[in-house]
């Protein structure tokens, strides 16, 4: 139970400070109208808090739970062999839990008239990518992002360096997904924000959510089934 519990609490710390500050970056460059390199800035801004917490997360309840927080890495660690079915399913029953919560802390925080850090394609997107664009993105960021987190924890001489690297690269994913799809590559983080939005009359997100938890569980399998192949004994 408690790494169910460490799960949940993980997700909704990584909702409420990761889309926390994609909020508050976006309602500052939308009331300042602030310039194309500030809006670079905005988005290594959001691309750090989103790593940074995972770096927090994973060494404070990592020994707990392993900090997935995450349902396309348990999905990656189910298909590696690294977690029986009715743990898996207790994990992200705890993570979509999680970051349904966050997203309502969030809501509490800081209302949402300019979102909750919603993910998104068409005219939700920064720019204006269609459906099979966003697909393939996120996609191939939960694929990197997936792949590394089963590489650098393989090894148990890692295990003093896997937070930093694993937020490293969610780090670098969110730097290139922003402007696509706002960068999902988590399921439990899309769906808490586009439900807590549905509730306060906001149904765009809800509907396009679908694809944020298929293409990040399509790519988790490929990365755990690529890694599976390239780093088997010859």
């Amino acid at each position: 139970m408690k790494k169910y519990i460490a799960e949940f609490i993980g997700t909704a710390v990584l909702v409420i400070f990761g889309c926390g500050s994609a909020v508050a970056a976006n309602t500052l460059v939308a009331e300042l109208g602030f310039s194309g390199s500030a809006l670079a800035i905005t988005t290594l801004l959001i691309a750090f808090a989103f790593g940074l917490v995972i770096v927090a997360m994973a060494y404070s309840i990592g020994n707990v739970s392993g900090c997935h927080i995450n349902p396309a890495v348990s999905t990656g660690m189910l298909v590696s062999g690294k977690m029986m079915v009715n743990e898996y399913i207790g994990y992200l029953v705890a993570q979509f839990l999680g970051g349904i919560v966050g997203a309502l802390i969030l809501m509490l925080m800081v209302g949402t008239d300019n979102g909750l850090g919603q993910n998104g394609f068409g005219e939700a997107s920064a720019l204006g990518i269609n459906m099979g664009q966003a697909f393939l993105v996120e996609v191939v960021l939960t694929f990197v992002f997936v792949i590394a987190i089963i590489g650098v924890t393989s090894k148990v001489e890692n295990g003093s360096v896997a937070g930093i690297v694993i937020g490293l690269t969610l780090t670098l994913v969110h730097i290139l997904g922003i402007p696509f799809t706002g960068t999902s590559v988590n399921p439990a983080r899309s769906f808490g924000p586009a439900l807590v939005m549905l509730f306060a009359g906001e149904s765009l997100p809800i509907s396009q959510v679908w694809l944020f938890i298929v293409a990040p569980i399509v790519g988790a399998i490929l990365a755990a089934v690529v890694y599976k192949a390239i780093a088997s004994e010859k």
